[in-house]
């Protein structure tokens, strides 16, 4: 139903009262859990990555938050807390915002295609008090990780390798979140390989030599050139200086004894001016990695850049799927409809992906008969489209066409917003044929 409806709230997916309250008690029923309701989808996507001829796969992890803002939102945990604009004398000077928070692990290949997801944390806080606060309180570094939320990059990178079951093949890329020692051991005890962009003062060399020493003094190796899109839309190419070195990363120093220094490859991106308008590019990522030559260097800062994706599929499940608008008033059912949309998403932004890439896929793999014929008739090919053999990326862009893509010349590949429309588009046309040859309904 929710494939059908995307974007829909439950009663309009479910369209008729009885749809609507067994949906309801799924939500609420204690015995489903959201590992469960993604059981099925985490196989296939073993599967996938089982049956492709790619010889690494990238692991995404990035964590989100749906908050909702309305009436009564009293069983509903916290996420964060805001300023409400009162002065810091003031009691209460913050707004605690209610909602469910979203640590999930994307698996693409090196090219960009999302084959599934292999991982999923949800949960809330009944208390938020924000990091500062508990660094007042106490060291941070002698807190069991156990005891963390951060827990969850290490239980998320143990499931999913365990999922793919090709450690050496699967390179888990975090952003500055994931800078946890913690998990540069893991890594190394599951024999799996990881990108991270690292923001904590590491230490090298004898231990009192800080990493952001040894490589502001290293050579350049050379300059890459990328090409980027600023917050506004706007197109830009900047060029990046790059430095890397392979360092002995010793731990912190509460947990050296439960942790060994490891070797690691350090690799610095900066951006060689100081541009207009946004921020100067400067990534610093650490990696296990081997990096002995520019071009590998070069390789593993593209493999991190593919973390937007991740990115892009959250916003799928907010903007397309509309998770954050859902009027379920427990925890529990919010992060059981999540956990449903989560698949839901992926399909969307995998058919997105699909029609940018060059897929030997049949459109059978996506679509129907009825749905590939509904399309030829709706969606009629230009002159030198007629006599080309029919592939599914065809008939994606027709798809996108009815949910508002212009198709010029011009135009980029379509996004996920007119591919979502048009899915839902297509699927209430299918659902009308059906009822017009009396398939349905009787």
């Amino acid at each position: 139903m929710l494939t059908r409806r995307v974007g829909d709230s439950l009663p309009a997916a479910c369209e008729d009262w009885a749809n609507t309250k067994a949906a309801y008690r799924f939500f609420s029923n204690d015995r489903v859990t959201e590992q469960e309701i993604l059981a099925g989808h985490f196989v296939s996507t073993a599967r996938r990555v089982l049956s492709s001829a790619e010889e690494t796969f990238l692991v995404l992890h990035d964590t989100s938050e749906f908050s909702y803002n309305r009436g009564n939102t009293s069983n509903l945990g916290f996420i964060s807390k805001l300023p409400n604009g009162k002065p810091r004398s003031h009691p209460d000077p913050h707004r605690r915002l209610r909602g469910i928070l979203l640590h999930s692990s994307l698996v693409i290949t090196t090219c960009g295609l999302p084959l599934g997801i292999a991982a999923v944390k949800l949960w809330t806080r009944k208390e938020f008090k924000g990091c500062n606060a508990l660094k007042r309180k106490v060291n941070p570094t002698r807190i069991p990780i156990e005891d963390k939320e951060s827990f969850r990059w290490l239980e998320n990178i143990r499931q999913s390798t365990r999922l793919l079951a090709r450690p050496e093949q699967c390179v888990h890329i975090g952003d500055r979140e994931s800078d946890i020692f913690e998990l540069f051991s893991v890594a190394k005890d599951l024999g799996t390989k990881f990108i991270v962009r690292t923001c904590a003062k590491r230490m090298t060399k004898d231990g009192g030599t800080s990493v952001a020493e040894v490589m502001t003094e290293s050579l350049a190796q050379g300059v890459h050139q990328i090409r980027g899109r600023t917050k506004e839309g706007e197109n830009y190419q900047a060029a990046l200086e790059i430095k890397f070195a392979k360092l002995l990363i010793h731990p912190p120093v509460a947990k050296a004894k439960r942790y060994p220094a490891q070797e690691l490859t350090v690799i610095h991106a900066t951006e060689t001016s100081v541009p207009e308008g946004r921020d100067r590019i400067f990534w610093k990522l650490l990696t296990n990695l081997p990096v002995k030559s520019l071009s590998e260097a070069i390789e593993k800062i593209e493999w991190y850049a593919m973390r937007w994706k991740i990115e892009m599929f959250h916003k799928v499940l907010k903007s397309g799927c509309r998770a954050e608008e859902s009027k379920l008033r427990t925890s529990e059912g919010l992060a059981k409809l999540i956990a449903t949309l989560c698949i839901v998403g992926w399909r969307i932004f995998w058919m997105t992906m699909l029609q940018r890439e060059n897929t030997t896929e049949e459109p059978t793999a996506v679509f129907t008969e009825n749905e590939l014929n509904i399309l030829d008739k709706l969606v009629k090919p230009k002159r030198h489209e007629a006599s080309q053999p029919r592939s599914l990326s065809n008939y994606i862009r027709k798809m996108a066409k009815l949910g508002g893509y212009l198709a010029r010349a011009s135009d980029p590949p379509p996004g996920n917003l007119v591919v979502w429309r048009g899915f839902s588009r297509l699927n209430d046309i299918h659902l009308g044929m059906l009822l017009a040859k009396g398939n349905v309904g009787n």
